[in-house]
């Protein structure tokens, strides 16, 4: 039996009504983990490409800066807590195991007993992408008016100190957006999201599931906690399937690699975004680029940048973006959008 044709994707009319982002108090520079790990001085800052980061102390949770970031957007948005019709969260790690991100997010902005929905989607790195391609539809049937989007991610517990490559590139924080239907030019104009499994491998926390539960293994427990990542086979895979992604977006989108004003990229690290940059023919005058002074914040990385470049009024309503990045599974993903 044949296959029907896909058909390509509709052009979205959805708009970010606001935007927000929040980060710890705590400043840890690259030049303290010289001192502390007994590096030469500027060791840290050469391998990672970071200069400081943002860590959250221990009485900072991805609820608690996830509140402040969606307060933020919703100031921005001109809209209160009751005109949400949906809280969403796309965090790439959990606050605990149960219940959802979303539900802790609920109960921190005080609408224990509203009612108002909360839920989930978990795309690692990719969250926001995935989010925001999943929830567009929801508010084009008229499921929902507006929802508050959040993405707060804190990375610093996972990490093994030790290891400069992996710890060093890292950060805490958050961002949120509040999320409605466009009257106006604002639109998605097109998205993309693969997953290419025989990476699933190349980043992972092994424990924190059923899988490697404690009560379910003979192993040690401790060191299944921390984050593990391939970066080099991670890389090569993500750069084998970059330019293709780009140029399906492109496609969808009807335009030229010329008609987009902004790349706003996953802040993955300093060596991927300088590659995909240069490989997609995007000059660095066209990307927004925060990694120096924030780390790979997972999930809220993409939105805090994309925030950042609106509040100093770089990104102007009008202008065309397109996020990118990729994730642990390993997935690759983006979006053209109308801001």
């Amino acid at each position: 039996m044949p296959t029907s044709q896909r058909l390509p994707l509709a052009h979205r009319p959805i708009t970010i009504l606001g935007s927000g982002h929040a980060l710890p108090e705590q400043v840890v520079t690259s030049a303290e983990l010289d001192d502390e790990l007994g590096l030469a001085v500027g060791s840290v800052a050469r391998i990672s490409g970071v200069i400081q980061r943002h860590v959250a102390s221990r009485t900072e949770n991805a609820a608690s800066l996830g509140a402040i970031a969606a307060h933020n957007a919703l100031q921005a948005a001109a809209l209160e807590l009751h005109q949400i019709d949906l809280i969403a969260c796309a965090s790439g790690t959990m606050d605990q195991g149960m219940p959802c991100n979303a539900a802790l997010l609920h109960r921190a902005l005080g609408l224990g007993s509203s009612g108002i929905p909360a839920i989930d989607i978990n795309a690692s790195c990719l969250g926001f992408i995935a989010a925001v391609d999943t929830l567009s539809w929801s508010l084009i049937a008229g499921r929902y008016q507006r929802i508050l989007l959040v993405c707060s991610d804190i990375a610093s517990c996972g990490l093994d100190w030790q290891h400069v490559e992996v710890c060093g590139i890292f950060g805490d924080g958050a961002a949120a957006v509040v999320l409605g239907v466009s009257n106006d030019g604002a639109r998605i104009h097109a998205s993309s999201l693969k997953t290419f499994s025989e990476g699933a491998h190349l980043c992972q926390i092994p424990a924190g599931g059923s899988r490697y539960h404690p009560r379910r293994i003979d192993s040690p427990f401790e060191p299944l906690t921390s984050f593990s990542m391939q970066g080099k086979a991670v890389f090569r895979l993500a750069a084998k399937h970059l330019p293709t992604l780009v140029d399906e977006l492109l496609g969808q989108a009807g335009m030229t690699q010329a008609q987009i004003d902004w790349v706003i990229p996953h802040q993955a690290s300093l060596q991927a975004m300088q590659h995909a940059a240069r490989r997609l023919g995007f000059g660095p005058e066209k990307v927004v680029d925060i990694f120096a002074q924030h780390g790979n914040q997972i999930a809220a990385s993409l939105p805090t940048a994309l925030d950042i470049a609106i509040r100093d009024q770089r990104i102007q309503r009008g202008q065309r973006l397109m996020l990118i990045g990729t994730g642990a599974g390993l997935s690759l993903g983006g979006m053209i959008l109308e801001y």
